[in-house]
């Protein structure tokens, strides 16, 4: 299809709808002449919704199915139901009509006769239109058909729909319109509200698990001076009344930290960062962060608690650790292989990095085609080896152990390893999903630290870390031995929904402005 066939269909489309809302308008102009304006109303009954209905109905007719045969009622029937919701479906049959209302559970089958809500209700009732928001009162009954229903005895309007939903049997599918009208994507896919009701679910059970182990939730500042704690260009906005310009935070880390040196030993927050960097299926530039820190334990610490949390959330919302993602069946149930990057990288690909000199690793990078930039240093070039040819092959869930000192500024040094860093990242289907360290607590190690990063921003790493002086008066203090983590909610959620993008799972992800 050409170009301009396809502006001229978009034209027709756009005055089809155009036509339509207007009739829909006339329509709620000719109502509220006749003092019937559903936009005056306040409030309605719900007292149940469509999911409860049915799982009532289910378990009184196997009541009623245990009943010897001769106390058994001719009908099984629940009486003085109101449910509310949207009509998506109309069957008209002259004076008996079937419509689907859905709700936030799912649709109910409403059968709607003149003969029960009178002819003058019924005639207003017949010039509503799919969209249109309605309150049912009734008795549920499973028709002939097998189909549990209610049986209308009283229907009002509670809000007029302007606009036509998308045709029924195609939906809503062009992912642009889903992304920017995230109202409509709901409505009409159901599946897409499940997604985030379960969304909701596992972050509840992120805190419900956390709070078991005697963490406290706690709110840190989203405006900061200094934003540290990642490897990512800052957001940077002013404020006026200070007149001084802020960045939005792109971690957790160097707050929660303070208060673990200010003696609260566990706390967690679930809260936004943002980060002014590339977009695509697993990025956006604002994105749900959980961090923790615990005084007193390390990185293996962390490994268990992380293993237990994300089992937990499985077990929780899917009922179920045998997790389908894709073309993959992730079995959590299994102890997560523990795996050092070094190894990792000679396990996918023969090479030992270890003894080798720097020269001698820039060397086998260049050869292979990897791009080496002339500020890396042995560690930076180690990581570049694990990103190219490990990544791909990590299905299961693993933890990549024993990071280079030079990609991870605030983590404790491996006391037999200096070079090397008591960090783990944690991946699942060839995603990283968590990463964690043995907290960093020595100052003067975590100044030079600062330093080091300050000479790479300076030599152009816009990505770089500054100098916190008040964390490091903090550390300073004294900070305990302490394991840190963070896991993307996205991510988790992502996995957990078989979501294949990061904006599936984001009720309003970032998207560019229409022109």
């Amino acid at each position: 299809m050409s170009e301009e066939t396809k502006n001229l269909q978009q034209e027709d489309n756009e005055q089809d709808v155009n036509d339509l809302r207007r009739i829909r308008v006339e329509k709620l102009e000719a109502m509220q002449k006749a003092g019937n304006d559903p936009f005056k109303i306040t409030t309605a009954c719900q007292t149940d919704t469509n999911a409860e209905i049915t799982a009532k109905f289910e378990a009184v007719e196997a009541e009623t199915a245990a009943l010897p045969e001769d106390e058994r009622p001719e009908q099984v029937r629940i009486e003085n139901v109101s449910v509310c919701g949207r009509i998506m479906t109309w069957r008209d049959m002259g004076k008996a009509n079937f419509i689907d209302v859905t709700d936030r559970s799912g649709r109910m089958q409403v059968y709607v006769r003149m003969n029960d809500i009178g002819e003058e209700q019924f005639a207003e009732f017949k010039k509503w239109d799919i969209g249109d928001i309605i309150e049912v009162k009734g008795f549920v009954f499973r028709t002939r058909r097998g189909q549990i229903s209610i049986h209308a005895q009283e229907i009002r309007l509670l809000s007029k729909s302007l606009l036509p939903l998308p045709e029924k049997f195609h939906g809503l599918k062009d992912t642009d319109t889903r992304y920017r009208q995230r109202y409509l994507d709901l409505i009409v896919n159901p599946e897409v509200k499940d997604t985030f009701f379960k969304r909701s679910q596992i972050i509840k059970e992120v805190r419900n698990y956390l709070d078991s182990l005697n963490f406290i939730e706690v709110e840190t500042p989203m405006l900061v001076a200094n934003a540290g704690g990642a490897a990512a260009r800052p957001f940077v906005t002013h404020h006026n009344t200070l007149n001084e310009d802020f960045k939005l935070r792109i971690s957790l880390e160097l707050y929660l930290k303070r208060l673990i040196a200010g003696g609260m030993e566990r706390v967690y927050e679930i809260g936004r960062v943002f980060r002014n960097e590339g977009m695509d299926t697993k990025h956006n530039p604002e994105f749900t962060l959980m961090e923790l820190y615990q005084a007193y334990t390390d990185y293996h610490g962390m490994m268990d608690l992380v293993e237990g949390l994300i089992r937990h959330c499985a077990e929780k919302v899917l009922g179920t650790t045998k997790v389908v993602y894709g073309e993959d069946e992730i079995d959590l149930s299994k102890p997560f292989e523990r795996l050092p990057m070094l190894d990792a990288i000679k396990k996918y690909t023969g090479l030992d990095l270890d003894p080798l000199s720097f020269d001698e690793v820039k060397k086998l990078a260049e050869d292979r085609g990897l791009e080496v930039d002339k500020n890396f240093k042995k560690g930076d070039i180690v990581n570049l080896f694990f990103e190219e040819y490990v990544e791909e092959n990590l299905v299961q869930p693993t933890f990549i152990m024993d990071y280079p000192v030079e990609i991870s500024p605030l983590t404790k040094r491996k006391p037999d390893k200096p070079d090397y860093v008591e960090r783990f990242e944690l991946f699942i289907t060839r995603r990283e999903f968590a990463n964690a360290y043995s907290e960093l607590n020595d100052p003067i190690d975590q100044r030079s630290r600062f330093e080091a990063q300050e000479e790479l921003f300076a030599a152009g790493n816009d990505e770089a870390n500054h100098t916190d002086e008040d964390f490091l008066t903090a550390m300073e203090y004294g900070m305990p031995p302490t394991g840190g983590i963070g896991i993307g909610i996205d991510r988790l959620v992502m996995f957990l929904t078989n979501s294949p993008s990061i904006r599936d799972v984001l009720l309003f992800p970032t998207m560019k402005s229409i022109d």
